[in-house]
């Protein structure tokens, strides 16, 4: 299995991130994207990746971080993404639940980073958050950037002009949740598009939920969606882990 999405960076980790990484390869996950959503958290997740082959990480910023999106920070991110470990652009976004960011720079440090994801040849990992819309258009003025619909609960809208351009999907553990009400979008994403997540150390699966989530947890995203679809949980895992390596260019 392959975590496509945890911040282990985070200072929920702090503690025993050494421990949380060995039930993970216990677990029979073989390798973790770490989400670096900020300058600061990018740097620290490229400095766990050069002492863990097994990590790999992403650069970029957070729609809740855009307000800090100029020119230093574009140069810093085409910088940083030279480096083989920073295998994507994000997290990026919108978010106007929170509005963190005004929104016009939100969608300003959007459509730089996809333009930079592009320019650089690598995916763009998104977060979308009561934006369907907005993040749907801008998706559609950057058709050559690569795009990772990422914890997907958003609207079959969104899904499906994701899914014009072959973007791919991910999915958390919300997928385990009483209120989760996506199961067509599991079922309507084709195969070889789909990626699973932790998004860690949030939304931890049933039977954890409500505590910190860990890489190890994302087997039980892996058996809800091959339940959801009707296969094997190990062809799932097979097919899933084939897409990350793909997408992320891992080999």
């Amino acid at each position: 299995m392959i975590d496509t999405h945890c911040h282990l960076a985070d200072q929920a980790y702090e503690a025993d991130r050494t421990a949380v990484l060995e039930r993970a390869w216990a677990a029979g996950v073989s390798r973790v994207v770490v989400i670096g959503e900020s300058r600061a958290t990018a740097e620290r997740a490229l400095e766990l990746t050069a002492a863990q082959p097994d990590l790999v990480t992403t650069a970029g910023l957070h729609p809740h971080e855009a307000r800090h999106w100029d020119a230093a920070t574009a140069e810093w991110l085409r910088g940083i993404l030279r480096n083989p470990r920073v295998v994507a652009v994000g997290e990026t976004g919108l978010d106007y639940h929170y509005d963190h960011s005004p929104r016009a720079i939100q969608r300003l440090a959007f459509e730089s980073q996809l333009a930079i994801a592009a320019e650089t040849a690598k995916p763009a990992v998104i977060h979308a958050r009561e934006a369907d819309d907005d993040v749907a258009a801008i998706l559609n003025d950057h058709p050559k950037a690569t795009v990772i619909l990422h914890s997907f609960s958003s609207g079959m809208g969104l899904l499906r002009a994701g899914l014009v351009y072959r973007h791919y999907v991910s999915f958390s553990g919300m997928v385990t949740f009483k209120n989760w009400s996506h199961d067509e979008a599991i079922r309507e994403t084709p195969l070889d598009r789909l990626l699973l997540e932790t998004d860690g150390p949030y939304l931890a699966p049933v039977p954890h939920r409500g505590r910190r989530n860990e890489p190890a947890f994302v087997r039980y995203v892996a058996d809800r969606v091959a339940a959801v679809r009707g296969i094997p949980a190990d062809d799932l895992i097979v097919a899933t882990s084939e897409n990350a390596r793909r997408v992320f260019q891992l080999d």
